[in-house]
């Protein structure tokens, strides 16, 4: 049977009491969480944004806009007089990887741009041409790549050369929030380790990668565990967080780890948000890193390896504003696969792991006057299950202590149906976490093993596990033998392009 998420009334919570924030691709979210990790009724709020994006690979959002919106946020969620001053701490996470330049005042002399901003695509090959990108990855556990920042600070300086030079703080979103709101741009080790430059053994900024990229390690952040909260005055906007302490900002990839229950090298989380990837948990680095993946340090003892992929919910998304789909998508995930279904490589912002071509776009195949919109639907589902599966024959060699796959996010809780593609693609059964804003709870958590490390947490709400099928399972060792032959073409063809 289904468990739902077990919410708690603000006079039966336990103290001591978390604010948790979540700035995503898609909203602003918020909310208080007692101690056992529950949430707090009636004390959740979200407001809804979207990425400014071109066909030039642009894709930003203000970070002005963002910082009202969390304020937004704060106001609905600590109105309550019965919450008094029982919010202990403020946490924070954000989608990873973003990018704001701000002068010597703290002021944003760029917008952010956002991990699916892929218009440094000529800085990635040329930093190729210059550097050991194997070397690069083993140290830093990243690679060259358009959402990291080494090869966006290359084009930066030569698009914006008045601006780059002007820049005197190199800041993720969170840190631009927190500068804003309480005067310290606190940078958890997960966001720093998620611009690329970390070295993931030693937790120090890459030197050669700061020279290629023309930047000093001046201008970044110094990384912080979540057990380093600072204790500040809080804005008199919002009495209720008078005693809080606050947290370093962390990454939405670490959080919904530790908000899915994954939180060690035993569960593997397929994340299925607006983006989506495969994580596992490990204490310390794997090594050796296999090259589809990336390995990022989280906190001074622990690493998380795994691949990202850009487009899953929105993917999703653009079928569902973009073609006329029948009433029931459950039935048509439902129905066995056939070979009449298009083959679909499903990269609307370009693919991130295994293969880290940020330049390559969508590709349809197989497409017939009988095609309708619903096969097409189905294709893309499938599209998007191989480009897990893709990321997992990776991490099965570098992670063999995994004994399940859980699967948490807004695409798995709106469309269930789709676990059983993934379980038949993956040829392993997956594991419904049916909790939402899993990524908020997991930044609650990790604040709560710091605030209230003795309190017993709720236990993970879960839904079906899906077993793969062994006809649909050999049906698609097949269809992934051309989904393979289909994007090397497409990458080949990318890679030999002239034009950046």
């Amino acid at each position: 049977m289904t468990r739902t998420d077990d919410d708690v009334d603000l006079d039966a919570a336990l103290d001591p009491l978390v604010l948790a924030l979540d700035i995503g691709s898609t909203a602003t979210r918020g909310g208080v969480h007692d101690a056992s990790g529950r949430r707090v009724r009636g004390l959740q709020h979200k407001v809804p944004h979207a990425f400014t994006v071109a066909a030039d690979g642009t894709s930003v959002i203000d970070p002005d806009q963002v910082v009202a919106e969390v304020e937004l946020v704060l106001d609905a969620v600590t109105g309550d007089r019965g919450l008094a001053t029982r919010i202990a701490g403020v946490a924070m996470d954000t989608f990873a990887a973003s990018l704001i330049g701000v002068d010597g005042a703290g002021r944003a002399l760029t917008p952010c741009l956002t991990y699916a901003d892929s218009r440094s695509t000529g800085a990635v090959a040329a930093l190729r041409d210059e550097l050991d990108e194997r070397a690069v990855q083993q140290r830093t556990g990243t690679r060259l790549h358009t959402s990291y920042h080494a090869p966006r600070l290359r084009w930066l300086a030569g698009a914006q050369p008045g601006i780059a030079a002007a820049v005197a703080s190199w800041w993720s979103l969170g840190e631009y929030v927190l500068a804003r709101l309480i005067g310290q741009p606190l940078a958890g080790t997960s966001t720093v380790a998620w611009t690329g430059l970390l070295d993931r053994h030693t937790g120090e900024l890459d030197a050669e990668l700061l020279a290629a990229a023309g930047v000093e390690a001046g201008q970044f952040s110094a990384p912080r565990d979540m057990t380093r909260p600072t204790s500040v005055a809080a804005p008199a906007r919002w009495p209720a967080l008078a005693r809080a302490a606050w947290f370093p900002v962390i990454t939405d990839g670490f959080a919904s780890n530790i908000g899915s229950g994954a939180t060690d090298a035993t569960v593997l989380t397929a994340a299925t948000a607006t983006s989506g990837a495969l994580r596992v948990l490990l204490d310390g680095p794997a090594d050796p890193l296999p090259s589809g993946l990336w390995n990022y340090r989280v906190d001074a003892g622990r690493t998380l390896l795994g691949g990202a992929i850009n487009d899953v919910g929105r993917a999703v998304s653009w079928a569902e504003n973009t073609l006329r789909l029948g009433p029931s998508l459950a039935d048509v995930l439902a129905a066995p696969p056939t070979d009449a279904t298009p083959l679909v490589l499903p990269y609307l912002t370009g693919e991130r792991a295994p293969g880290w071509a940020g330049g390559v776009r969508a590709m349809l195949g197989g497409v017939s006057a009988a095609t309708d919109a619903d096969a097409l639907f189905r294709g893309i589902i499938e599209g998007v299950a191989m480009t897990y599966a893709r990321v997992a024959d990776d991490l099965h060699p570098a992670a063999p202590r995994v004994v399940e796959i859980a699967a948490a996010g807004r695409v798995s809780n709106d469309l269930p149906a789709w676990l059983r593609v993934l379980a038949d693609v993956l040829g392993r059964p997956v594991t419904h976490v049916t909790r939402r804003r899993a990524t908020q709870h997991g930044t609650a958590l990790l604040a709560l093993d710091v605030l209230a490390p003795d309190v017993p947490r709720a236990p993970r709400p879960t839904g079906a596990t899906y077993e793969p099928r062994p006809a649909h399972v050999a049906h698609y060792t097949g269809r992934r033998a051309r989904f393979a032959e289909a994007y090397d073409a497409l990458v080949h063809d990318r890679r030999t392009d002239s034009r950046p």
